[in-house]
């Protein structure tokens, strides 16, 4: 079993694999469509994090592929589609990051009131400029969260318990925390933030959702954050807003175009303003963070391929069996259509087969059974529902043995 991890992903995710018996190549850089084709033969797992795209084209490349980790929170750079049609399952990390972009976060507001940034690149220049002009505290300040979700909210806590008071919006029925106040519109929390920072996910709908209509509606010398997607922000009418005064300061960690490799150049039109703070997409670049992703998809990715469990899978059903100490397994990935169960089940009882449990889920076009039995899964079972016009992929798996 063959597992290809690209772009440093953290040491831990390795050791992880190889305890379960894959040999595991480790890159530290992306690959390009053509290299990624090339190296994908022979690999059941593959790992990444943001800079790696997979198309259809390289799915059809690598009939051995079974399952993708995207070792981040976004799943953009796959197409879901594609890997679903194929039934091969895409993992990420939508929770291990959060605390890390959430501390940047908070420190960059705080950077941005003091218009720290400029104050240290003035003293590395041998210039001593004591002065409070521009600078302010963040306790009573207004702080606007675009996007409530896992990052949205643990910033809304950590950011209310330091004094700033919480507004927020999201498209979502989201549930508020602490004293944080839900706004009905966009425009009603831009008219009241004096901070405005952005959490959303990169589905399509969010490209572009900060421009200089946004922009113009945000109150004069607020600051403005976006750590969650290069794509959502309009960076010249970012830059355009920042020169005439109107947004006092902003930091990004996530641009439209991004460097490939490690020390590739970086292109920007913030690049050489005043009080704004550029960091290459770091967010969730702590030793915790990563550790705590490497953990998280390398154990998806295993419990799939090793005992054909989906959950928290991105696109297909997630059934969440629990882990196989005894028995044997059969996974059954077929077209989501009425009677299949029941066909599957009927199978199951000719042949005697005991079964000891049973999960199932489905997901537009897709249906996902799990079924646990006590002794060998039999064989004319598999070989029936293989040759089923509404198998997808049928699969078997033994219990670990001591």
């Amino acid at each position: 079993m063959k597992a290809l991890l690209l772009e440093n992903i953290h040491p831990l995710a390795v050791e992880i694999l190889e305890d379960r018996g894959y040999d595991v190549e480790l890159l530290g850089h992306s690959l390009d469509h053509d290299e990624l084709v090339e190296k994908l033969q022979g690999v059941s797992l593959l790992g990444i994090r943001s800079n790696t795209h997979v198309s259809a084209e390289a799915l059809d490349a690598a009939p051995d592929l079974k399952a993708v980790g995207c070792f981040c929170i976004g799943t953009n750079q796959i197409d879901h589609a594609a890997a679903a049609e194929r039934g091969i399952a895409v993992f990420n990390a939508p929770y291990s990051n959060t605390r890390s972009v959430v501390e940047l976060v908070i420190g960059e507001i705080i950077m941005l009131a003091r218009r720290l940034a400029e104050k240290t690149e003035k003293m590395h220049a041998g210039v001593w400029d004591k002065s409070a002009k521009g600078s302010h505290e963040i306790r009573g300040r207004v702080l606007g969260i675009v996007g409530y979700g896992n990052i949205g909210t643990q910033l809304s806590n950590l950011a209310e318990a330091m004094g700033l008071s919480v507004i927020f919006y999201d498209t979502a029925d989201r549930l508020a925390h602490g004293n944080a106040k839900r706004k009905r519109t966009l425009d009603a929390l831009l008219a009241e933030a004096d901070v405005v920072s952005i959490h959303v996910d990169g589905r399509p709908g969010n490209a572009g959702l900060f421009g200089a209509e946004q922009f113009a509606k945000m109150k004069p010398r607020s600051l403005f954050i976006n750590a969650s997607r290069g794509m959502v922000v309009d960076t010249e009418a970012l830059r355009d807003h920042i020169v005439s005064g109107h947004i006092a300061g902003a930091a990004l960690d996530v641009f439209p175009i991004e460097p490939k490799a490690q020390g590739d150049e970086f292109e920007s039109p913030l690049k050489g303003l005043d009080n704004v703070i550029l960091t290459p997409h770091v967010g969730g670049s702590t030793q915790e963070a990563q550790e705590e992703i490497g953990f998280f998809v390398a154990t998806k990715l295993a419990g799939f391929h090793l005992q054909g469990r989906t959950e928290l899978s991105v696109n297909l059903p997630a059934v969440g069996a629990p882990e196989l100490h005894t028995g044997n397994r059969l996974g059954y990935l077929h077209d989501n259509l009425p009677g299949v169960l029941a066909e599957v089940n009927q199978l199951l009882a000719d042949s005697g087969a005991n079964v000891t449990g049973q999960y199932l889920a489905t997901v537009r076009q897709q249906g996902y059974a799990v079924i646990d039995i006590d002794g060998d899964v039999p064989e004319e079972v598999v070989a029936k529902l293989a040759g089923s016009e509404h198998c997808q992929w049928v699969r078997t798996w033994h219990a670990p043995q001591d």
